[in-house]
């Protein structure tokens, strides 16, 4: 068969059996007729005969997938020229072009969402945004007062982080339903971060997870969230929630406890179970049953279900107004009882005490504090507050963010959701927040819920919460000493026992019961362990899972006659070679191959990704093949993929894209190694 010897290069040949040449690349190449083609790398020997029908299709995908050919041509001789003076040009015209596409219009409106939202606003929606923020502010302010106790902090510090997040959100918050502020998976996560460290750590914490989530946003890492699959995600949540409630159990009961564990802190609850005070119990359980029929009653609806009539509409409006606001209405009237008991003496049960009355200053977070204890002044330095911190710095960012994306994807009715805007937003919410003495927080889901619920239109209804706060700061904070410390206790359990995720259980083991197992282990992980401990365990068995997996990809193994009868070898690997699989794959290859000494054909239909260590695997392969002359053929290889393995230059690489193709392939394969030989 004629070789055209003049088309040789250094990159991969295909060479086309029996149709004709097609037109040089060269235009000065007059040449025609019946001369096999190559396309680079004399090592790659074959392509299947009706390659002429897809060629230029397969040539123009890999060459838009390989980018632009445009160079730009340097004068280095020119005078003007110093070694780095091109250089230096080169990155300042880079840098130039991209700060210009830092403020172009369509990224100002994909950072700033208010732009899209405020000039299309109208009264509806401002009416709407009113009665929501209303509500909302109803809801937080008394769960805002119960987070600061589960953070382990004064009452106070958590009104401090319930206003000034709902105000910035307006303006970079990209999901209209959540509401920014404390949170109780935040609020306990602070607590087992601090250690009993103080406020100066929690103000810190907020700092750095401020800093951290903007970090995140800046360098596009919201994909990192993608790692904490569902089966984790339950089992945390789960946990957290038994853990809330455990550390409430000490306010309901009325008695000292402390732990920074699941375990632990039953461990101390039994230990002082002796002291239990009788009226706050009483109070507490009583407040908890009102919670939840007020809960039911929000969910009654009158009338008939597809045409209610207006008086049904106004019924049904009001029972859900007065069940959604039950948290607010309960701590009024239990703060009414315990100022009448407090009127009159000692009350039975205990109470909040003082709450300072204003807003907190604004300032700078403490980057290291002294203290004077016992007639000695302690430095705490800015590193030593990192150490405190630990692993904290990261967990709680993390968790935050996708607590949040959690509530964003819940509430978008199928629309896209943009994590990174999502970690600016939260991010700088939780940096200013520092600066307001507030300890971390992010999207609620529970009032995220009360908000959508309530009709909310835009992220302006976070204006009026914010303002309601900032009220509740100035002028109601006198009357927060008489709320009963198990009414706020009855409020936290109440909410979260909702959050233990018992539904997911049997359909994840009907399932996949492998996921079973990894969300008990987090389960269990977090209860026994610090939280951020816990669920980085599940984190981590979940990627193990995932590298097993992509270790370990499942090969099918047919053995197939061709339309010529010549029997060969079939192997499909179901999923991309990347460096984990590839020794299991050429183990596998191997022992298949040579059991049955016949032609091996890879199908490589599935095969989406490859890394270099493949290629080196398949250049081992091919060679190990052609010192055995045994046919080995690559089916339907994809063009990004096979530029990987090119790299190597693989001896006899042979790639064809029509099964019918086996017989003819095989048949020439001895003419097409002689071709190579001349060409070499």
């Amino acid at each position: 068969m004629p070789v055209n010897r003049d088309r040789r290069s250094n990159s991969v040949a295909f060479v086309d059996i029996n149709e004709t040449r097609r037109n040089s690349a060269d235009p000065g190449d007059n040449r025609r007729g019946s001369e096999p083609f190559a396309y680079d790398n004399p090592t790659l020997v074959a392509s299947s005969s009706n390659l002429h029908d897809n060629f230029n299709g397969y040539i123009a995908q890999r060459t838009h997938m390989a980018g632009s050919n445009n160079f730009t041509e340097i004068d280095d001789t020119h005078p003007s020229h110093t070694p780095y003076s091109h250089k230096i040009k080169a990155v300042c015209s880079l840098a130039k072009k991209k700060l210009n596409g830092v403020w172009t219009k369509k990224t100002l409106y994909k950072r700033f969402p208010i732009l899209r939202w405020m000039p299309p606003y109208k009264t509806d929606d401002a009416i709407g945004d009113l009665l929501a923020g209303v509500t909302v502010g109803l809801t937080v302010i008394p769960q805002a007062l119960a987070y600061a106790n589960i953070a382990g902090l004064p009452t106070q510090y958590g009104l401090y982080g319930s206003f000034l997040g709902c105000l910035l959100y307006i303006f970079l918050g990209s999901c209209k339903d959540v509401p920014v502020g404390p949170t109780a998976v935040a609020a306990l996560l602070t607590f087992q971060s601090l250690g009993g460290k103080g406020i100066e750590h929690a103000i810190l914490l907020c700092f750095l997870t401020g800093v951290v989530q903007i970090l995140m946003g800046l360098f596009g890492l919201g994909f990192l969230i993608d790692f904490v699959s569902g089966p984790v995600s339950s089992g945390f949540t789960s946990a957290a929630a038994l853990i809330i409630v455990t550390s409430q159990m000490k306010d309901l009961l009325g008695i000292e406890a402390s732990g920074n564990t699941f375990v632990d802190t039953w461990k101390s609850l039994f230990h002082d179970i002796h002291h239990v005070r009788l009226w706050d119990t009483i109070l507490g359980v009583i407040c908890i049953v009102i919670l939840l029929l007020l809960r039911m009653v929000a969910q009654i609806n009158i009338g008939r279900t597809e045409a209610p009539t207006k008086s049904d509409r106004i019924i049904n409006k009001s029972l859900w107004v007065f069940g959604t606001s039950r948290n607010a209405i309960l701590v009024v009237l239990c703060g009414i009882i315990g100022y009448m008991f407090c009127r009159n003496g000692e009350p039975p049960f205990l109470v909040i005490g003082t709450v300072p009355q204003g807003l907190p200053d604004f300032k700078l977070p403490p980057f290291g504090f002294s203290k004077e204890i016992n007639g000695t002044t302690v430095v705490t330095t800015f590193v030593q507050m990192i150490s405190d911190l630990g692993s904290g710095i990261i967990v709680v960012p993390l968790v935050g963010i996708l607590e949040n994306i959690s509530i964003c994807k819940a509430f978008a009715n199928g629309k896209p959701i943009d994590p990174t805007q999502e970690l600016i937003a939260i991010g700088t919410a939780n940096l200013l927040n520092s600066f307001v003495q507030s300890f971390p927080g992010t999207g609620s889901l529970s009032r995220s819920a009360v908000n959508n619920a309530s009709g909310v239109r835009t992220p302006l209804g976070g204006l009026y919460t914010g303002v309601l706060v900032i009220l509740a700061l100035l002028f109601f904070t006198p009357y927060f000493y008489y709320i009963p410390k198990a009414t706020l206790a009855a409020v936290i359990i109440a909410a979260v026992v909702f959050m233990v995720e018992v539904k997911v259980v049997k359909p994840m083991w009907r399932s996949k019961k492998s996921d079973f197992f990894l969300g008990i282990v987090t389960f269990v992980s977090c209860l026994v362990l610090p939280l951020e401990q816990g669920i980085l365990i599940g984190i981590g068995i979940n990627l193990v899972y995932v590298l097993y997996h992509a270790a370990r990809p499942k090969i099918s193994v047919e053995k197939l006659f061709s339309r010529g009868g010549t029997e060969y070898l079939l192997l499909t690997p179901d999923r991309c070679l990347i460096f984990p699989s590839t020794d299991y794959v050429r183990n596998l290859v191997t022992k298949h191959s040579i059991r049955q000494g016949i032609p091996v054909v890879i199908d490589c239909s599935h095969i989406y990704g490859a890394d270099y260590t493949a290629a080196t695997v398949i250049e081992s392969i091919t060679s190990d093949f052609a010192s055995r002359d045994q046919p080995l053929l690559f089916y339907n290889l994809k063009p990004s993929v096979s530029s990987v393995f090119e790299g190597l230059s693989p001896k006899d690489f042979v790639v064809f894209y029509n099964h019918d193709e086996v017989d003819e392939l095989l048949k020439n394969r001895s003419c097409i190694k002689k071709q190579m030989e001349i060409m070499d």
